[in-house]
């Protein structure tokens, strides 16, 4: 059936040839004219205007639509109005200059014969003539009207739907971005808490160790080292509030890396006296807050791996800034790498995520000489320091 953006345009069509269709043959009829002739024709107009051919052979339909409403008017002249109906089509396949100098061929040719009785010419008739140009005319224009606002609407609806896709879809980036945002929050409270409380955890375990066996023998030096790991509890406590409560770095805010890392080897001497020879540069480097931290994490893990499996005797902690980048070296002189040690425990994992996340890395190898050589590497930051 006739594809139309204003399917009413196909109703009005049928409804105007119909009554004047109608009206006309019996006409003819009583007057003994050839109505035979006009049947024919206009049952032909009928069977082709409920048919819209493809674009290629649109052309060839208008033609033959205005042949035989051109025929018609030929054979009586009240098959004018005909012309109305397909003055309404010929938008739907040509809505430009074309189109209209079409209408205006139409309104031409039916004036022409309307006038051909009158070769001289009445006024009366050529103002008919114009008053019917203007009627094809604005059925024409009504026409494209119709049709440009129901394409309007049909690329209005299409635009909607485009637009609540792409809505959804934000909907669907937005709910997987807080997603991932969510996993990374988690990953960065384990990595604090493995960092703050095993530290701390760590030594105490260790301390506590130490003081049950030199309670028969020595119970003074037993109760000071109680008393460290009671310190260290303490601090673990504080970091826990800290890092449950706002998650930020446990370093205060005016404490420079290079006083950060001298505490906690100190720290980390008196709890387990292991000697640790540590090497700062004279002109330490201003950090932002984000390498600052991962690099203090970077010592606090290695120092704790030291602890609990490196059975050495000294330790060296090493921070320097060259090529570019901040480097801090934790060594030892202890057992060596186990086989699995690339792989085993969720503290290295998370300062390969640290160093990851600055666009570092992490390196573990064998000492020269013996023991384990950890190597935290950053990128010096390109951006403003924030404080």
């Amino acid at each position: 059936m006739r594809r139309r953006t204003f399917s009413g345009i196909l109703l009005v069509e049928y409804a105007v040839l119909v009554v004047v269709g109608t009206t006309v043959l019996v006409a003819m009829y009583e007057n003994g004219q050839p109505w035979w002739l006009a049947a024919p024709l206009l049952l032909a107009l009928a069977v082709q205007i409920a048919f819209w051919p493809r674009e290629p052979y649109q052309f060839l339909y208008l033609a033959v639509e205005t042949a035989l409403v051109v025929g018609l008017v030929a054979l009586h002249p009240f098959f004018w109005a005909l012309g109305f109906s397909l003055s309404a089509t010929i938008p739907s396949a040509y809505p430009n200059r074309f189109g209209a100098l079409w209408i205006g061929l139409l309104a031409l040719m039916v004036g022409v014969i309307l006038n051909l009785p009158y070769p001289t010419g009445r006024p009366e008739d050529l103002l008919s003539t114009l008053v019917l140009a203007c009627g094809y005319a604005g059925f024409g224009y009504l026409s494209y009207s119709w049709t440009r606002a129901e394409e309007a609407q049909l690329r209005t609806q299409v635009l909607l739907e485009d637009l609540q896709e792409a809505h959804r879809q934000l909907r669907a980036y937005a709910d997987r971005v807080e997603e991932l945002a969510v996993v990374e929050e988690r990953n960065r409270l384990a990595r604090e808490m493995h960092d703050t409380l095993g530290h701390r955890l760590t030594v105490a375990a260790v301390q506590l160790e130490g003081a049950q066996r030199l309670i028969p023998s020595n119970p003074d030096r037993a109760a000071r080292m109680v008393g460290t790991v009671r310190e260290q509890v303490r601090e673990a406590l504080s970091e826990l509030r800290r890092v449950v409560a706002t998650l930020r770095t446990p370093l205060e805010a005016d404490l420079s890396l290079s006083h950060a890392l001298t505490r906690l080897a100190a720290g980390f001497e008196e709890a387990t006296g292991l000697a640790v020879r540590l090497t700062l540069p004279d002109d330490p480097p201003s950090l932002p807050d984000a390498h600052r931290l991962a690099c203090y994490r970077a010592a606090q893990e290695a120092l704790t791996n030291v602890q609990r499996h490196a059975q050495a005797r000294e330790v060296w902690l090493e921070l320097t800034d060259q090529d570019g980048m901040v480097m801090l070296q934790v060594g030892d002189d202890g057992v060596g790498l186990p086989a699995d040690a690339e792989g085993a425990g969720f503290g290295l994992r998370g300062l390969r995520e640290r160093a990851g996340q600055l666009g570092g890395e992490l390196a573990l190898e064998s000492r020269p000489g013996g023991g384990t050589l950890v190597s935290f590497r950053l990128p010096w930051p390109t951006e403003d320091i924030d404080g």
